[in-house]
């Protein structure tokens, strides 16, 4: 192994970027995760071992040519390399948004085996949160970037995994149950279902990056929507990993999309899509 200067002792600007984006494949490179979904080793996470936060869209991870790099908060070196998209890189974004008619990915009368699906995928990504070395991983991850201890952050992580504990088998099937009133005359009835916008949007603050996205983005699944998750960029990789969690339990790739950028960029997509 060899030993490097830390990015902060490089005086050349060029030069620190260059050995950070070198570090960050290294990185990703040198070793395989024990857990299969993760990108990232918490325990090893810092300025000399970086890494990247990648955006989702079209069913493909994605990087950029902007970055928006996040510092250690404990020292105060770079050591998270988020990709963001800007304002001309908004297209694929509007256009995967824009493939989702308004009754949804799925409703009462359209591809209903959609909701078993996602009971299936509740099922699995409840019970790889309820194994001690995933719940770690996650409790571990917040900390890097949030101020938490490990039991608040493990808090959060539990409160996630009960709610995917409760949306397990049938119950999103039953989420979507209907009703029916009587009419005035014989043969006339009101029916009422729940329905799905179609293209939505999550955006969510920095103080619970798992919990706070992972419970929206599921509920909006569940009845048949097509996401796009802004997280505030200081803790997304939180959800980022959550994200190829859910992907590895059976999450169709197209079904979220996952998006790094500012506010003005995130607010012009909301209205290039017509929210």
């Amino acid at each position: 192994m060899y030993r490097l200067k830390s990015c902060t002792q490089l005086k050349n600007k060029g030069a620190r970027y260059a050995l950070f984006n070198w570090l960050i494949s290294f990185n990703r490179s040198r070793s395989v995760h024990s857990l299969p979904f993760a990108t990232v080793k918490t325990e090893e996470l810092s300025g000399s071992q970086p890494t990247e936060v990648q955006n989702l869209v079209q069913g493909k991870w994605t990087s950029s040519s902007n970055w928006n790099i996040i510092v250690d908060p404990l020292n105060g070196e770079p050591f998270i390399k988020v990709a963001e998209v800007d304002e001309t890189g908004l297209q694929p974004f509007v256009e995967s948004l824009s493939k989702c008619p308004k009754h949804g990915l799925h409703n009462p009368f359209k591809a209903p085996e959609r909701y078993l699906m996602f009971g299936d995928i509740s099922a699995k990504a409840a019970y790889q949160l309820s194994l001690p070395e995933v719940s770690d991983f996650f409790s571990k991850l917040i900390q890097r970037v949030a101020p938490k201890s490990y039991q608040q952050a493990l808090g959060e992580v539990y409160v996630t995994q009960k709610f995917l504990e409760n949306f397990c088998g049938d119950q999103v099937r039953f989420l979507a149950r209907s009703f029916a009133v009587p009419g005035n005359h014989l043969g006339q009835q009101s029916h009422g279902f729940r329905w799905p916008y179609g293209p939505v949007a999550i955006i969510t603050p920095f103080n619970f990056p798992l919990e706070i996205p992972l419970l929206q983005l599921m509920g909006a699944l569940y009845m048949g929507n097509k996401p796009v998750v802004k997280v505030d960029s200081k803790v997304c990789i939180v959800m980022e990993q959550m994200i190829r969690l859910l992907h590895d339990c059976g999450l169709p790739m197209e079904d979220v999309d996952f998006i790094n950028s500012d506010g003005n960029t995130m607010n012009k997509l909301l209205k290039e899509v017509g929210y």
